[in-house]
């Protein structure tokens, strides 16, 4: 079921711009899928080994409620990185459209989806994330015959408060993903950009056993072989625009820095 991603992989994220029906909607769906398969094509080139479209640009989100606009504009745009690139790609919709990012996975061929919100309870920028949505989006996948997909759950997850589970270290959020059925999980930061905590990513790993541990949030060039310690991959959006801004345009600069630090940690792993 997991895509079969090599150790010490970069995994780049494709933000797509602002959606039909989100408030900085601007661009036509011609050039938003352009863009999006622009930036794919030049991650792919530099040699990332994996994809994540996300519709970050359609802040403020919708909490668990993806609407019909965006779950076809969607659609539409991953199909075309699809079919843009030969690398695995994954789909995340915010906020907590998990099931609807299983659908559009499972309709333009996509391999795998980020998941908010898999296990526990949170209060993210949207509001209280009361109930965990394993149950549900794992019958939804089995309902439409994608088993195929794979699940990357956040756990403990960024821009959110966690008071409500304070009493459950990192290895509980692993252990409770893995027991629910996520095929791999994601540590984060604090917020976009913020890096992980050392001890927490150590933890996770530990708890994880032979489950992949992707890093979501703050990995830059210098990191990367401290992260790959302990992570199968890293999820990288920020550090490769221009200025580390998400909403700016990619910089192959920075591009080609994260590559160029990375590859000398997988040479060292295969040693």
């Amino acid at each position: 079921m997991m895509p079969l991603l090599p150790p010490c992989s970069l995994i780049g994220m494709v933000h797509a711009r602002a959606l039909p029906g989100a408030p900085r909607h601007s661009l036509s769906m011609d050039l938003i899928e352009q863009k999006a398969v622009d930036e794919a094509r030049a991650l792919a080139a530099a040699g990332f080994d994996a994809l994540i479209v996300e519709n970050m640009h359609d802040a403020p989100y919708l909490r668990c409620a993806a609407v019909p606009e965006t779950i076809a504009a969607m659609t539409r745009v991953v199909r075309a990185v699809v079919q843009a690139v030969d690398i695995p790609v994954g789909v995340q919709i915010l906020s907590h459209a998990n099931s609807a990012a299983l659908a559009v996975a499972h309709v333009a061929g996509a391999r795998f989806i980020r998941c908010e919100g898999l296990v526990f309870a949170s209060v993210s920028d949207e509001g209280l994330v009361r109930d965990a949505c394993a149950g549900e989006l794992l019958r939804d996948r089995a309902r439409l015959g994608a088993g195929g997909i794979a699940v990357w759950a956040d756990v403990r997850k960024k821009h959110s408060s966690h008071a409500i589970t304070a009493d459950l270290a990192m290895r509980d959020w692993v252990h409770g993903a893995a027991f629910f059925g996520a095929d791999a999980v994601v540590v984060t930061g604090r917020e976009t950009g913020d890096p992980v905590d050392g001890e927490s990513l150590a933890e996770a790993a530990r708890a994880a056993a032979d489950m992949p541990v992707f890093v979501g949030s703050g990995a830059m060039p210098q990191s990367l072989a401290r992260l790959f310690g302990h992570a199968r991959g890293v999820i990288v959006g920020s550090a490769l625009k221009v200025d580390g801004l998400w909403s700016n345009e990619l910089d192959a600069v920075r591009v080609r820095a994260m590559v160029t630090a990375r590859d000398p940690c997988r040479a060292a792993h295969h040693a």
